[in-house]
């Protein structure tokens, strides 16, 4: 008898699963909003789809009265700006300090403690002082973020590194190759994928201190926007923003594994078949 653990569905079966879970919100989604709107037609909560359809045409497809600019394009111009500087400075600076962590005792000593206390220390938390410190324009914003997002990494890279096969690091060393041969021809291209994974993982909380910040002290971007209708109720607008925030979150995310597989595919077939 085949065991539940080990039978593995068809690609069709994967897709109509992963598809299941999003109908089926779906359907709960029209059949409650249609009892809501059955029973007051005034109701902002669970808004219709007409009302999706026009908010999405008057925020993406029609010029704003004030400003003449398409909102929904501007507001996400801005905030991806934001976040692709933001992750890629976390992304060098988790790389570097996490493989210096990882294989140079004599700097692990002195920064590990510190890339640790600071993992801790809840990034809205200081948010005011950032505010007070950098002001309230674009530097602010980008340095929670890269606050937020870089310990992790770093400590990922950290981890990483230091799962390396020692056996690599001494036949490197038995070769005559110095501490930074090791670390460019054998350590970094091994790490790199890791890189990518490390990106992947903390995209979520990217997004999330964004959103945080450009909802306190912005005049543009897709938190901005959303915590400046709330204050209308104005579900039709937040709704179709956090979807698309979603689609666009999904895309990096969908990018970047598959720029990772391109570049690194020794590293995805050690993996084995499930890459997620």
């Amino acid at each position: 008898m085949t065991r539940l653990i080990n039978r593995q569905p068809s690609r069709y079966s994967r897709l109509m699963l992963g598809l299941l879970p999003f109908i089926v919100l779906f359907v709960i989604y029209l059949v409650t909003s249609d009892a809501r709107l059955a029973e007051n037609p005034s109701d902002k909560l669970l808004p219709s789809l007409g009302s999706f359809a026009d908010a999405i045409v008057r925020m993406g497809f029609e010029p704003s009265k004030r400003t003449g600019e398409y909102l929904l394009w501007q507001d996400t111009f801005a905030s991806l700006q934001r976040l692709g500087i933001a992750v890629g400075l976390s992304a060098m600076i988790g790389l570097v300090i996490g493989v210096f962590n990882g294989m140079i005792p004599y700097v692990r000593s002195p920064l590990s403690p510190l890339v640790t206390a600071l993992s801790l220390i809840p990034p809205m938390a200081i948010l005011p002082i950032l505010f007070i410190t950098f002001g309230l324009g674009e530097l602010s914003k980008v340095v929670l973020i890269v606050i937020g997002i870089t310990p992790v990494i770093i400590r990922d890279i950290q981890l990483r590194t230091d799962a390396l096969p020692s056996e690599q690091l001494i036949k490197a060393q038995t070769l005559g190759g110095n501490s930074w041969q090791i670390i460019l021809r054998v350590v970094l291209p091994q790490t790199m994928p890791r890189l990518i994974d490390a990106v992947r993982l903390t995209l979520g909380s990217a997004w999330l201190f964004l959103i945080a910040a450009e909802a306190i002290a912005a005049t543009e971007g897709l938190g901005y926007r959303i915590f400046l209708v709330r204050r209308y109720l104005a579900m039709d607008v937040i709704l179709p923003y956090v979807f698309w925030i979603t689609t666009l979150a999904f895309a990096m995310d969908w990018s970047l594994k598959r720029i990772s597989i391109l570049a690194f595919p020794w590293y995805h077939s050690a993996q084995g078949a499930r890459n997620d």
